[in-house]
């Protein structure tokens, strides 16, 4: 839900704050029911539905929070950490290409663009360079639109459909690190 976050000296609205959730979820053109968006323009609307991020980077974020001091405890991340709605296991930006579509169960999703860092990031994970770090390590997830309305759950397979496979979303976010990098 959408709520305020400092951001600094700021307060904003952000919908950053995700929690995993047990069954079914109906996914539809806006994304995931229940799951707001505070900024469509950035982070939303059709092309940015969902956010889909690997399990496999979260011990990295974890290991930095302790190492800066960040976090008291030596717990693992929860799922949906990073702002993500959908945590996928055994996918990563090198391996995931933009136009591909996902079949899971009677949805289905297709690949948008990578997710770019922003000051809310930098805020949730607790680290000013979070961004920085982010566009580094290439570990940036990605947005998926809804091509087929369904559902959704923990647990259940993502069957690939290629597309025109034009550039994997490391690819193209590595085209926009420039813009990232002061």
């Amino acid at each position: 839900m959408v709520r305020p976050l400092r951001v600094g000296e700021r307060r904003v609205l952000s919908a950053i704050g995700k929690t995993p959730v047990g069954g079914a979820v109906a996914v539809g053109p806006l994304g995931l029911a229940g799951d707001e968006q505070a900024d469509p323009a950035y982070h939303g609307g059709l092309d940015k539905a969902v956010y889909a991020y690997p399990v496999e980077h979260l011990p990295t974020w974890q290991c930095l929070r302790r190492e800066r001091s960040v976090s008291m405890f030596d717990e693992p991340l929860p799922f949906g950490f990073v702002g993500e709605n959908l945590s996928v296991e055994g996918l990563r930006e090198s391996e995931v290409w933009i136009g591909d579509e996902w079949a899971i169960g009677d949805l289905v999703l297709r690949v948008t663009a990578p997710r770019e860092p922003c000051s809310k990031f930098n805020a949730v994970t607790g680290l000013p360079d979070a961004g920085r770090l982010m566009v580094d390590a290439c570990n940036c997830g990605w947005y998926l639109a809804v091509a087929q309305p369904g559902t959704v759950q923990a647990g259940q397979d993502i069957a690939v459909r290629p597309g025109r496979r034009g550039m994997t979303v490391a690819q193209a976010f590595l085209a926009k690190r420039a813009k990232h990098i002061r």
